[in-house]
């Protein structure tokens, strides 16, 4: 069996980053793609399911996968820990389904360290002006934190050169195809495609 593809997907907040890939998670089954799922020591909040949304475990668990070195990547966020595991996608992977990890610059660094044959894509705003008002649109935060918010975005932005595919999502449609493009293009590349056809191309080139 072919061996899934692990994708790696940044952008600073307001590119739209997570509404594509739920966009096009929509339009793959399960058996083709999945949304990679972390390990958290945080509370679950009402409708959050453990093994769907996130795999709650304790703070002494999650230090001991990490002295295990059993995370691809983790960090500490406002006292919580955040990580994702080696086994877990290894597992899924197995199975020849795709996974998207949605994750910042920093995690993707990581990543690529531990799991070098992971593809990664950026997404870019169309401009600094759509990003604000994108930002702005949200109706969530004063010009002070939308002025920090934008020169986090501008930080972040700075690596780009890092990673394999960069999209610019100017138009969110055009966007989506450009990442469909990016997985049907991975899963033509001949190592997948001898291993999904090797009884087929044996009967080809038999005498």
């Amino acid at each position: 069996m072919a061996q899934g593809t692990l994708y790696i997907v940044s952008a600073p907040s307001g590119a739209g980053k997570s509404s594509l890939i739920q966009a096009l998670l929509k339009t793959q089954p399960l058996y083709d793609t999945q949304v990679s799922v972390s390990h958290t020591t945080r509370d679950s909040r009402p409708g959050e399911l453990h093994g769907e949304h996130y795999f709650f475990v304790s703070k002494d668990e999650f230090r001991r996968m990490i002295e295990q070195d059993a995370f691809l990547e983790h960090a500490e966020v406002f006292g919580n820990y955040y990580g994702t595991s080696r086994a877990a996608i290894e597992q899924v992977l197995s199975t020849g389904v795709d996974v998207f990890l949605d994750i910042d610059w920093q995690g993707a660094q990581q990543i690529r360290a531990k799991m070098p044959q992971a593809r990664s894509i950026f997404i870019l705003p169309p401009s600094k002006e759509e990003l604000g008002r994108r930002l702005r649109g949200r109706g969530q935060d004063s010009e002070e934190v939308i002025a920090k918010r934008m020169a986090q975005a501008v930080a972040e932005m700075t690596h780009y050169a890092e990673y394999d595919y960069l999209i610019v999502n100017d138009d969110f449609d055009l966007a989506l195809s450009d990442l469909k493009t990016i997985i049907r293009a991975e899963r033509l590349r001949l190592g997948r495609q001898l291993l999904r056809h090797d009884a087929l191309i044996s009967k080809l080139l038999a005498d």
